[in-house]
């Protein structure tokens, strides 16, 4: 199918109709009302953004908003480790009987990782780009870069399908594996089947934007630890791994073979990312309410006081990340 939309001023086009912002909860500070659908708590309980681990009706609602994710690609972006990006291209480099790469990029959202990654290695590249959003996918496809370091060219694929489920069958001819603010939301069961399918395969995963349970405000607040404990108990809700997801990562990897490495990835957010930090601080508190629900009287005066000194250019946030590289071994014999 050819895509008729183009990619405006390096950003990802217009929606052609308005999405609805998530609705107020019982609980959750009233400055939660403008969060946008993905910075908050989700919907319902269990429900993961923005791949699909699980099968679902046509009426699934996706959890992030496109709106969201193009907040957030700049700070991404800055955040994600490039000291990784060295040694992932000595090892596709040796991958056995490669004419090109073949990346499959699970919960792509909008393909910001695709748009920051596929400039930064060399030769013809295929992407795969898996959501559980085909409005999504659509973005991404259109929105995705046609060349790479060199100049070789950039294809994709879009795919909707059950992350959870990935075999290394799924991955066969796969060079590399990459997601974006992904473990984090995944049981340990489920990351154990995507270190399964990625050794199995042969293929280094790339997986960026974990999120690591430290956040930095500045100036400080009384009640910063207290939200922080109350959101990073909510991330765990449901079996998710929310801040542990990492630690667990590094183990699955490492206990198949694989050899991990890991580097901080913080967002540094500051009077210039005033947007991007207002819907992250409404999606946080909201979260720790949700959790906490005697947090609502103090979190009131806390989240406005702190989009306050948002909006005055005041206040700065460290949100802390790692992003993990794990260098399995290949299937076809090479180093």
């Amino acid at each position: 199918m050819r895509n008729t939309a183009t990619k405006q001023n390096g950003k990802i086009p217009a929606q052609p109709g308005p999405r609805e912002v998530a609705s107020v909860k019982p609980g959750v500070p009233s400055d939660a009302e403008s969060v946008i659908p993905g910075a908050g708590p989700s919907a319902h309980p269990g429900e993961r953004p923005t791949v699909r681990l699980r099968d679902a009706g046509p009426d699934d609602a996706p959890r992030y908003a496109p709106e969201w994710l193009e907040l957030r690609e700049g700070p991404d972006a800055a955040a994600r480790a490039g000291d990784l990006i060295d040694p992932l291209r000595i090892r596709l480099a040796n991958l056995p009987g490669k004419a090109g790469l073949v990346i499959h990029d699970l919960g792509c959202g909008t393909g910001s990782m695709g748009r920051w990654l596929a400039p930064r290695l060399d030769g013809p590249q295929h992407w795969i780009l898996h959501d559980r959003d085909p409005y999504l996918l659509h973005f991404a496809a259109v929105a995705s870069p046609r060349s790479a370091a060199d100049g070789s060219r950039v294809t994709v694929e879009t795919r909707r399908g059950d992350v959870g489920l990935l075999t290394p069958d799924a991955l066969a001819g796969a060079s590399l594996v990459t997601a974006s603010a992904l473990l984090d939301v995944l049981t340990r069961e489920e990351i154990g089947t995507l270190a399964t399918a990625c050794t199995g395969a042969g293929c280094p995963a790339l997986l960026t934007l974990s999120v690591a349970g430290r956040v930095e405000l500045t100036p400080s607040d009384p009640l910063d630890d207290e939200i922080a404990d109350a959101f990073n108990a909510h991330q765990r809700r449901g079996g998710l791994l929310g801040p542990d997801a990492v630690t667990v990562a590094c183990e699955a990897f490492s206990e198949r073979g694989a050899t991990v490495r890991l580097h901080p990835s913080a967002w540094r957010l500051g009077p210039a990312e005033s947007a991007l930090t207002a819907q992250w601080l409404r999606g946080w508190v909201g979260a720790a309410v949700e959790e906490r629900p005697e947090l609502k009287e103090p979190a009131e005066r806390y989240l406005r006081d702190r989009l306050e000194a948002c909006r005055a250019g005041e206040l700065k946030v460290v949100v802390h990340h790692s992003d993990l590289l794990a260098l399995s071994r290949p299937t076809g014999g090479a180093s």
